[in-house]
């Protein structure tokens, strides 16, 4: 009985969000509401309680680096947002259009796991709004710099929230969860992918266009607003946390026993549902190494491929005005396509 609850409330959590848009612009508050729903539904069921002391200490200390993460340097953007903005169009010009696309799509990617997704995606809006390309190039050049920074995000636990919750729940396990091991698991799967995505953008480098058919933000942040985004991703990562927790006879029961390739193609539900948010329910300290990777890969590179798959398509599709539409249907082919390359490599080489 227990995991049929488990299930109505993961399916609430899955589809709610796509079809209320009250849910879908308070995921936050919604998420926390659902993840006590699932840990007071698991407290009843095992053979220790869900609420505990331990898993409390979790979810309130573990969100404390990314938060912080991100309040300092989206206040530090803030900062010196201007002088960004009159180094793009400079270091275009010095570099040339198309090596620019490529070492600016590669290198968001590779500092996002330091400075966070979240502020990775503020310089992209930056970035595109002063180009003055063609909007469908931007467009292009948009996702698949969301791409790389997702993937890139991942590879330290202060990078974004996927990899904050895929370090809490490998934690007492065999493995040694330190700072490097995402880094040491998939790097050497990422980094490539990421320079493939660079080298795309580069190549496909659009036109010179007048300004107002260029894509743009609508507006600059004020403290207050960086601030409460700090506090959102604090709470979006402890109700993440406690999913894990409410989650765990599920996934005892029934995704601890799936292959590494079945969870890697069961993960193409990252497309439509926060990677985070899966991960929670899915990682566990007892998969073995295929199984972790399996999910790994298939939540980062099937989350780049719709607007609310992650962190960075969610602001920048806000900020720059792309609608759901238009990222699909450059978004899906790309994602689709590094799908069954990267199957390949995992699993074939």
């Amino acid at each position: 009985m227990i995991n049929y609850i488990l299930l109505a409330c993961f399916s609430i959590i899955l589809f709610l969000p796509l079809l209320v848009k009250r849910i879908e612009h308070n995921i936050e508050l919604f998420l926390f509401v659902m993840a006590v729903a699932a840990v007071t539904s698991s407290h009843l069921v095992g053979p220790e309680p869900a609420w505990s002391l331990k898993l409390l200490e979790l979810s309130l200390t573990e969100p404390i680096k990314i938060s912080l993460a991100t309040l300092v340097f989206g206040f530090l953007f803030r900062v010196f947002q201007e002088t960004i903005k009159k180094r793009i169009a400079y270091l275009e010009e010095r570099m040339g259009p198309r090596f620019f696309a490529f070492i600016t799509i590669f290198s968001l990617g590779m500092i996002s796991s330091v400075i966070t997704a979240i502020i990775a995606a503020l310089i992209l809006c930056e970035i595109v709004s002063a180009l003055n390309l063609d909007k469908k190039y931007e467009t292009i050049f948009t996702i698949l710099a969301c791409f790389s920074i997702g993937m890139g995000a991942v590879l330290t636990p202060i990078g974004e929230p996927l990899s904050t919750i895929a370090m809490a729940k490998l934690h007492g396990g065999a493995y040694d969860v330190g700072f490097l091991f995402l880094l040491r698991l998939i790097g050497a799967y990422i980094i490539p992918g990421m320079l493939f995505i660079a080298l795309l953008g580069g190549l496909l480098r659009g036109k010179e266009v007048e300004r107002p058919e260029s894509l743009s933000e609508f507006y600059a942040e004020s403290y207050r607003i960086i601030a409460l985004r700090a506090a959102k991703v604090y709470l979006f990562v402890m109700s993440l946390i406690l999913l894990g927790a409410g989650f765990k006879p599920l996934i005892d029961a029934y995704i601890t026993k799936m292959p590494g390739r079945v969870l890697y193609w069961v993960n193409m539900s990252s497309a439509v549902l926060d990677n985070a948010t899966l991960a929670a329910a899915e990682l566990s300290p007892h998969m073995d190494i295929g199984q972790i990777k399996g999910v790994m890969m298939g939540l980062i590179i099937s989350g780049g491929m719709l607007i609310p798959g992650n962190i960075p398509n969610i602001i920048s599709a806000s900020k720059l005005g792309i609608s759901s539409r238009a990222w699909a249907v450059i978004g899906v082919p790309i994602g689709l396509f590094m799908m069954g390359a990267y199957y390949l490599v995992l699993y074939f080489s």
